[in-house]
């Protein structure tokens, strides 16, 4: 990838907890002064618009980009119905003065820095480590070739991006 924001990807199989982990793990990096972006992938066509609200109008009038905004946050809309937007692209859309860290959920193939995240009572075994696997965090003890974390340890998984994070920027 091409941006100058350290990514990691958080992958596993569905109901491994990856939302439920950064939804956690997001606070914990906060307080310890990280500024975190987040990008997630879905399966699902993805609505952010109500129809009949003024932006959704002007999506379907045949805008291909929508801003909406209000004095506490904006966003945009884009539509990509000819060909998906890559996660390179996707993180070039992020201020880089205003984070430190993009988190990625989903996107697994993608060459990026991966926590792999594994459940003892999923049906599926955990999936090949693959070179951009920098740790794996599950629920049970497992030895790999690289570390592991304990899932339900926030603070040991975020410690550990912390660390990771220092040493993309050089700050390690």
């Amino acid at each position: 990838m091409n941006t100058p924001i350290p990514m990691l990807g958080i992958t596993g199989y569905s109901g491994s907890g990856k939302t439920t982990l950064l939804e956690k793990l997001i606070p914990q990096l906060i307080t310890l002064g990280i500024r975190v972006a987040v990008i997630k992938h879905t399966h699902h066509n993805v609505q952010t618009d109500k129809p009949g609200k003024d932006s959704w109008r002007m999506k379907e009038a045949g805008a291909n980009q929508v801003i909406i905004t209000c004095d506490e946050r904006w966003a945009i809309m884009t539509e990509t119905p000819q060909q998906p937007a890559t996660l390179d692209y996707l993180a070039k859309q992020f201020d880089p003065t205003q984070l430190d860290l993009i988190l990625v959920e989903g996107f697994k193939q993608e060459p990026i820095a991966k926590i792999l995240l594994h459940r003892q009572n999923m049906e599926k075994p955990l999936p090949s480590l693959d070179e951009y696997v920098i740790a794996t965090a599950t629920d049970y003890p497992l030895h790999t070739f690289v570390p592991h974390l304990d899932i339900n340890n926030i603070v040991q998984i975020a410690q550990f991006i912390q660390t990771w994070q220092l040493q993309q920027c050089g700050q390690i």
